[in-house]
């Protein structure tokens, strides 16, 4: 309990730290780009047009709403992190639990690192994963829509209850789980893809006996834990779009997104317009295609 309670806390504090990041990077997935393009150098030294970053989305956010106005959607999310913590430290706690019921009487595992070890270990934590991310997603549901009311300065998701309220009365149960099977997927792949890279690597890439295997074996699980979300990224952006699309708010509507019927009519639409690394980077951004956006709206009219 007490162990839980310090990776809540540690949680909590990383989430804060993390929220104007996390906020940036909502707005630039939805499609939101109140700044116009500079020209600027990319990581080649070539000139291009490049779209405002990280710290000059920030800037202009501050220069609207404050300081605080970067911290918008902070209380659900720490619910989410909190509530997730639990759920998942409980869930795979009782899967552990129930292995070694089944295995009590029966032959010791061979090797640690035996790849039918590293699959067992693998469902668990796809098992907790999964259970924390189904209880939570509400949360991170009511998080989306509270940071995306910044472009129509709606105050639609002011408080966790009220919204609550708010997605019950007009999109019923359902509305509360909008974008959730991308989001399931995109972790399910993740997690297995990281696991299962890290595991070959450190199987058949790294020999044994060296002075440094657990160092060398820790970062190969970092290296395969960055590729893996690289490469799931799309179902992060598809999942975030579906949880604001068609909400009542100007960031789900056009001009910033389409009416989507399903999430993979968002992904097929995304796709054709070149756009399924949106927001992957708030650095070194290069004006993406398939879309209007707020300066050009200006310089239009």
């Amino acid at each position: 309990m007490a162990d839980t309670a310090s990776h809540v806390l540690l949680g909590s504090g990383l989430t804060v730290l993390s929220q104007p990041l996390m906020y940036v990077k909502v707005l630039v997935q939805v499609g939101y780009e109140p700044l116009p393009p500079t020209l600027g150098r990319n990581i080649f030294g070539r000139q291009v047009y490049q779209l405002p970053g990280l710290f000059a989305y920030a800037k202009h956010i501050m220069k609207i709403d404050g300081r605080a106005g970067l911290f918008k959607g902070l209380v659900p999310r720490l619910c989410s992190g909190a509530i997730g913590t639990i759920v998942h430290s409980k869930v795979l706690q009782h899967c552990q639990e129930a292995d070694q019921t089944e295995e009590s009487g029966t032959n010791p595992k061979e090797s640690v690192s035996s790849l039918d070890q590293v699959i067992k270990e693998t469902t668990q934590e796809m098992i907790a994963r999964s259970a924390a991310t189904l209880v939570t997603h509400p949360f991170h549901v009511i998080t989306l829509r509270c940071m995306v009311q910044f472009i129509g300065r709606e105050t639609k998701y002011s408080g966790v209850f009220s919204s609550f309220v708010t997605i019950y009365r007009e999109e019923g149960v359902l509305g509360f789980f909008a974008g959730l099977i991308p989001r399931l997927l995109g972790d399910i792949l993740s997690l297995w893809l990281c696991n299962m890279l890290a595991y070959l690597i450190n199987t058949y890439a790294l020999e044994n006996g060296v002075s440094t295997m657990t160092e060398m074996k820790s970062y190969s699980q970092a290296v395969t834990g960055f590729f893996a979300s690289m490469l799931t990224y799309p179902f992060v952006l598809v999942s975030n779009l579906m949880a604001i699309n068609s909400c009542g708010l100007a960031g789900g509507l056009p001009p910033y997104a389409p009416a989507y019927s399903s999430w993979l009519h968002c992904w097929s639409q995304l796709q054709r317009e070149g756009n399924m690394s949106r927001g992957n980077s708030l650095f070194f951004r290069k004006v993406p295609a398939g879309k209007r956006y707020v300066w050009e709206e200006k310089r239009f009219h």
